[in-house]
């Protein structure tokens, strides 16, 4: 986006906004290119977490982290995708001039995966996060997804495992999401299993990858 003067200054605000939010430090966040289809204007962000090591560290409560060495891992704990759409005429489906689009993938214990109820749950941790970080939001949709992968053959020896995902989108009241991008960015540490951070401590902020 070179030409900043052909851009609504609404989508400035919302851009100047995405960059104060402090995510948690476990959180690795860059920048993508953004979807040209679905907006006239768009932003995209990729999160990854990855299990921590050392003593200090927190541990994962679920996910394949769980029972990996302390010594070394780069196991993905979850994953997840940001993007921030703007129409400057409006739409009737969003219900505004915004909308976010996320999608969050991770992978979990067989007995949390196998849970009837894990949907709704994924569902309510979105909610919980939006709720917590006191974003305004409204027209909030999304479908959450339970993936069962089974080896055989040569990868028989590989354990079968269960991700879970969640695509949801909303329409953020207001061109400041700040808020809305640290509830997203909290929401994935949840997925990856990462407990909450202890009442009183401030997340670092983020740095994005050139």
């Amino acid at each position: 986006m070179g030409d900043l003067s052909q851009v609504p200054p609404d989508f400035l605000t919302a851009l100047s906004s995405l960059r104060k939010a402090q995510c948690r430090p476990e959180l690795h966040l860059e920048e993508l290119p953004a979807p040209s289809r679905l907006a006239p204007f768009a932003v995209a962000l990729g999160a990854e977490v990855f299990a921590t090591t050392g003593s200090t560290a927190r541990r994962p409560v679920h996910g394949p982290a769980i029972a990996a060495s302390s010594d070394h891992t780069d196991t993905e704990l979850a994953s997840g995708r940001f993007i921030l759409l703007h129409d400057p005429e409006g739409s009737e489906i969003w219900d505004g001039t915004f909308r976010i689009v996320t999608y969050i993938r991770a992978e979990l214990e067989p007995d949390i995966g196998n849970d009837q109820l894990l949907g709704s749950v994924a569902w309510t941790w979105l909610v919980e996060a939006l709720e917590a970080h006191r974003a305004p939001y409204q027209s909030a949709g999304g479908t959450a997804t339970r993936i069962l992968s089974e080896t055989y053959g040569t990868l028989a020896e590989r354990d079968d495992s269960i991700d879970i995902e969640l695509r949801a989108s909303w329409t953020p009241s207001t061109a400041d999401v700040q808020s809305h991008l640290e509830a997203w960015s909290d929401m994935v540490c949840t997925f990856a299993g990462l407990p909450p951070l202890p009442e009183g401590v401030t997340p670092l902020g983020h740095r994005r990858r050139s």
